[in-house]
């Protein structure tokens, strides 16, 4: 899926990969060290168990003797239970002794192997998804989050006139705080929709997607984030074939666990777009990749101005298979200030 992404990307994650590996496992060891210097007996039964682990290799390839093989068993057990009781006795567990990794899926390596079979982690595609779609798209995760998200910016006025809804303003968003929350929640259910995000600019709706970004790749999950104008650019880049543009995109548009769609009609639209945008939000519908996606749209147009703007075809996929979030208020950037 990756397989036409910038090498030199590849290659530098790889050693940045292969350090923090190396780094990880020489970590460990000296905190083996200095554990079996203050207990002798944790690096007496390490050693006992390698040499049993051998043993018991050996056994099951020129032996059938079952009862040799349980007492073996039994004795490796009782070796494991005492180095538990040593550790725990000095205030640590059993992973004290391992190697801390960055990402426990692949241990550092950035593939999983599974059944003979070599995939790529979710980690590392990630990374390259940051690298070469994402860049400064995705906002700073570490600020947009849900522990830094305040309704209290929301005015609590109920203005039907003025916001055409019978609720305040932070109301509404904590409703939609509430939907967010379940649709990560629930995100590897096919019934869970999507959202889509619609509403005047400076209301939020940036920032809730990163904070739902920043759950998701918790997950283990990719995301990847595209404004809608470049999305449908590179897609047709790459319909003709220009250089600037692989197949790569349009697979990992297809593929990716979560994509967010940003800034949906700012795009100039023509048939073939409409097409494009089509294929991309229905097939990431009919999960036709056999694996569950999910995606966000984010819009400043009301549904009646999608209805207007987009083929019925589109919006009706979004209207059947979206959770609709109206974002409505004041400009929240200014009281942030």
């Amino acid at each position: 899926m990756l397989r036409n992404l910038n090498n030199s990307n590849l290659k530098n994650l790889l050693n940045e990969y292969e350090k923090k590996r190396l780094n990880a496992i020489y970590e460990a060891e000296k905190r083996k060290e200095q554990v079996y210097k203050e207990n002798p007996r944790l690096e007496e039964i390490d050693d006992i168990l390698s040499k049993e682990a051998i043993r018991v290799s050996k056994l099951l390839i020129v032996s059938k003797d079952t009862t040799l093989l349980e007492e073996l068993n039994k004795k490796i057990s009782e070796l494991k239970n005492e180095k538990i009781k040593i550790l725990n006795s000095i205030g640590k567990d059993i992973n004290y002794l391992k190697p801390i990794y960055e990402c426990e899926d692949c241990e550092d390596t950035g593939y999983i192997i599974k059944n003979y079979n070599t995939t790529m982690c979710h980690c590392l595609k990630q990374k390259l998804f940051n690298i070469e779609y994402n860049k400064s798209n995705i906002y700073n995760l570490e600020k947009q989050n849900f522990n830094n998200f305040s309704s209290d910016l929301y005015s609590t006025e109920i203005d039907e006139k003025k916001y055409n809804s019978k609720i305040s303003p932070r109301e509404n968003i904590e409703k939609i705080k509430k939907l967010c929350l379940n649709f990560i929640e629930n995100f590897d259910n096919e019934e869970e929709k999507n959202l889509l995000f619609t509403g005047n600019t400076g209301l939020g709706k940036s920032f809730l997607s990163s904070c739902i970004a920043n759950e998701v790749l918790k997950k283990g999950k990719t995301v990847l984030y595209q404004t809608a104008p470049v999305m449908l650019d590179t897609i047709i880049d790459y319909r003709f074939g220009k250089e600037t543009s692989s197949k790569d995109i349009y697979d990992n548009l297809l593929n990716v666990d979560l994509l967010i769609i940003d800034d949906l009609g700012t795009e100039c639209m023509n048939s073939m777009k409409f097409s494009e945008l089509f294929n991309i939000i229905n097939t990431r519908l009919l999960n036709s990749n056999n694996k569950i996606t999910k995606t966000i749209i984010s819009t400043n147009l009301s549904l009646q101005n999608l209805f207007s703007t987009y083929d019925e075809r589109i919006v009706s996929r979004i209207v059947g298979n979206y959770n609709i979030c109206y974002f409505f208020g004041d400009d929240i950037r200014f009281k942030k200030r």
